[in-house]
């Protein structure tokens, strides 16, 4: 929306210059603003975070006279942790709603909503969100926290992340297949690393000024993983108030501030040498979108939480970030930044693996939120700490790209 003002408004000044008059669009100069990816990023993360604010109780007070709370597992099925969220039993779920509105309204005043980047993330986001919806109404049709069989999700899932990956290794203009000598020519096309063009197969590291390794056409899977993980990182996350939003907004944050340099020729060619693409920096105003909604939804789900934001959001979040990863270049800096989503499903993993290989548990419960609970921190203990260790991979992780 906002873009599309600009435009208006600089036919009209340039007809006019060209004119030489000086009629209304000469009084409207402060509408230059609008090209700059960094006032319409930060414009979309305030819009977002006003929008949450303003319909999150509305939204909340509809899910409660829904009846959709959340349904919380058993003392059988998880002992003492029964105890300990036993007061969270009737809490509204399928917030996730919220942040996935919040989002795309932003998305579409502020962004350029045709650019591959933005049009690949908000799609598999809403994909993503739109299963995780289909999963939280069957927990509360069913009143149990099954849902939908474990196959069923990973099927859909699967289905969303191999179109998202295909889209993004056959789309000329983020991946240069099939582009012209002239489009690479006017880098309008694919990616350039440093003073050399490279492939949508190519996996680069900040470290590393060259890729570090080619997988051609089976990137296409690898892509599929990477959303696949993320989106379920993410959920399995999703287990205390305000612990997978907090962790979303230093890692939407960083992937933002990737996707601005990323997008600049000479900051991402000539002086951190990361992967370019001149429509990257557009993501940028995707990505404060869903920083600013993930505030506004904070403000409902902070401890004690009022809403949770369910697979609805979970998986959506982690879709949108996954994607972003990819879209960026920097899929493998994923593991750093968004470092508490991989610590957590990968303590699920060597949890189950551990209890079928040994019969023998390595943490009390997992994920690992859960056994710090019960070695006795307190909720608020543990999601703040997690919160500072997300902030400081973030920090860590973009700290990496000046190191070589």
């Amino acid at each position: 929306m906002l873009t599309a003002i600009y435009d208006f408004w600089l036919n009209a000044f340039q007809a006019e210059q060209s004119a030489g008059t000086q009629g209304w669009a000469h009084s409207f100069t402060f509408l230059n603003l609008f090209k700059y990816v960094t006032f319409r990023a930060a414009t979309a993360g305030l819009l977002a975070f006003g929008i949450s604010i303003l319909i999150g109780p509305r939204i909340i007070r509809k899910l409660i006279s829904m009846k959709v709370g959340q349904p919380i597992r058993t003392a059988e099925e998880v002992h003492k942790l029964a105890e300990l969220h036993g007061g969270k039993i009737g809490t509204p779920t399928m917030g996730g709603v919220l942040i996935i509105s919040a989002v795309l309204i932003s998305t579409l005043f502020c962004a350029r909503i045709f650019n591959p980047f933005v049009a690949v993330c908000a799609v598999t986001m809403s994909a993503c969100g739109l299963l995780g919806f289909v999963d939280d109404y069957t927990k509360v049709k069913k009143k149990n926290s099954a849902g939908i069989s474990s196959k069923t999700k990973l099927g859909w899932l699967f289905v969303i992340a191999l179109i998202a990956a295909c889209f993004i290794y056959f789309k000329t203009e983020i991946s240069g297949f099939g582009a012209t000598p002239e489009q690479i020519q006017n880098q309008v096309a694919g990616y350039r690393l440093g003073d050399q063009w490279i492939g949508i197969g190519d996996i680069c590291f900040p470290l590393f000024k060259v890729p570090i390794i080619s997988l051609g056409i089976l990137v296409i899977p690898f892509f599929g993983l990477i959303i696949i993980g993320c989106s379920n990182a993410v959920n399995l996350t999703d287990g205390l108030d305000g612990l997978a939003t907090g962790c979303t907004i230093s890692v939407a944050l960083s992937y933002a501030v990737l996707a601005y340099l990323a997008g600049h020729f000479f900051m991402a060619t000539d002086y951190l040498v990361i992967p370019h693409n001149r429509y990257i920096g557009e993501l940028a105003v995707f990505l404060m979108a869903l920083v600013g909604a993930s505030f506004g939804f904070l403000w409902f789900n902070c401890h004690p939480a009022k809403v949770f934001m369910g697979d609805t959001g979970s998986l959506a979040i982690g879709g949108a970030l996954g994607t972003a990863a990819i879209c960026t270049k920097q899929e493998l800096l994923l593991v750093i930044i968004g470092g508490v989503f991989v610590v957590e499903a990968l303590s699920v993993m060597l949890q189950v693996g551990s209890f079928k290989l040994r019969k023998k548990r390595i943490f009390r419960m997992a994920p690992i939120h859960h056994h710090f609970e019960l070695l006795g921190w307190h909720e608020s203990q543990v999601i703040i700490r997690f919160w500072i260790l997300s902030i400081m991979l973030a920090l860590f992780g973009l700290a990496l790209l000046k190191i070589a």
